[in-house]
């Protein structure tokens, strides 16, 4: 319960006392998962130590890697896969100049239309419109065979069913519309519950599981906070990993246009379940606080017991890590696999962790106290509220 006293933290990171559960929440976005790559080795450079990984389409993907790999192996498996599907698009010097970056940037998405993303999609033969209706090749523009295969070469399946990191993601069911977790501690995850919760369509085809279609769960909800918070048992410490800000700069440019209705897309639904969290959160301190100031008559009656058992919860601590699109890039910048771009995510991944870990002490004072709140380390340096 929020505010009980001091609690004595059994683990520590270098910056954080950690509680009974850590969990890592990673939204989706395509390629700026790079960024998501950054912030795990950050993490595990600052000590901290995963209990819970959940993503929702290329967070999926990442969550798998580090589930189904030892910690030691984590940032290699994620370097392999990420210098993979980048590996079409490799560095080479350009001019520093926004607009030439900017045309560079456009250039590296259509290309990827194109020509489709190594280890992850390739276009197929035939368009849709001559496929046989029902097939996968009717219902998408490109075949994710070559993803199937990455991840099965990059994830150790019997580690991350029973090993100790539990894993969520996310994915919606095509014929019902419903959206639906597959979690390790109910299902045996393998590559299709993988590529289920980042099958976006039109691109990318449904993945059949049990008989039935799954889509991307971005379709619904870009971020499964929602799920690791009905499901906490005991103090929780969530790291959030943003790929869409959700406040920026006014437009100027259909590029930008383009770029800023993507990111209310996928960041409104976001924000929408934090805000909303935090929210029924102070309302049940303030029952727990008037509760508190009740008469000792009053301990048993009815209502106070409901109010009680209603009021009574285990304290979060939220950490908003956000990725921050550079001038250059546009509405593209989910599907731009270059591996110049993923390589300054992956770095902006890392230098938002060593930031936050920097102005960590508010957390650190939260979690000793039994606190919640919900925290953007890297700009506001203050609880969100």
């Amino acid at each position: 319960m929020a505010d009980a006293g001091t609690v004595r933290p059994k683990r520590h990171a270098k910056a954080l006392p950690l509680p009974d559960c850590v969990a890592l929440v990673l939204q989706g976005g395509g390629a700026l998962g790079s960024y998501q790559a950054g912030v795990i080795e950050g993490l595990a450079a600052s000590g901290i130590e995963i209990d819970w990984v959940a993503g929702i389409s290329i967070g999926a993907i990442n969550a798998a890697i580090v589930a189904g790999n030892p910690p030691d192996r984590r940032v290699e498996r994620l370097n392999i896969f990420w210098d993979k599907v980048t590996s079409a698009l490799p560095s080479f010097p350009i001019f520093p100049d926004d607009r030439i970056r900017e045309f560079l940037h456009e250039w590296s998405a259509g290309f990827v239309l194109a020509a489709g993303v190594p280890g992850f999609f390739k276009p197929r033969l035939v368009s849709p419109m001559f496929a046989v209706p029902g097939t996968p090749g009717a219902m998408s523009f490109y075949d994710t065979a070559p993803l199937k295969d990455l991840l099965d070469s990059l994830v150790d399946w019997d580690l991350l069913n029973h090993g100790p990191v539990r894993l969520s993601v996310g994915a919606v069911d095509v014929e019902s519309g419903n959206f639906s977790y597959f979690d390790t501690t109910e299902t045996k995850i393998d590559a299709r519950h993988i590529m289920a919760s980042g099958a976006l369509p039109p691109g990318l085809p449904p993945v059949e599981i049990d008989g039935r279609l799954w889509w991307d769960g971005g379709l619904v909800s870009n971020t499964p906070l929602t799920h690791v918070l009905d499901h906490q048992q005991g103090a929780l410490l969530a790291f959030q990993v943003d790929l869409f800000s959700a406040a920026t700069e006014r437009p100027r440019t259909i590029m930008d246009v383009m770029a800023r209705e993507k990111e209310i897309r996928f960041s409104s639904r976001t924000r929408q379940v934090s805000d909303q969290v935090m929210r029924i959160r102070k309302d049940r301190e303030l029952a727990r606080r008037v509760l508190a100031k009740l008469p000792p008559e009053l301990a048993d009656d009815p209502d106070v017991v409901a109010l009680r058992n209603q009021s009574n919860e285990d304290p979060v601590n939220l950490v908003h890590l956000i990725y921050r699109a550079n001038a250059w890039e546009g509405g593209s910048r989910d599907f731009e696999f270059s591996a110049r771009t993923m390589r300054e995510h992956w770095e902006a991944g890392q230098e938002a962790v060593a930031e936050t870990m920097a102005n960590a002490r508010l957390v650190a004072e939260n979690i000793e106290t039994g606190k919640s709140a919900a925290f953007d380390l890297t700009v506001h340096r203050t609880p969100l509220p």
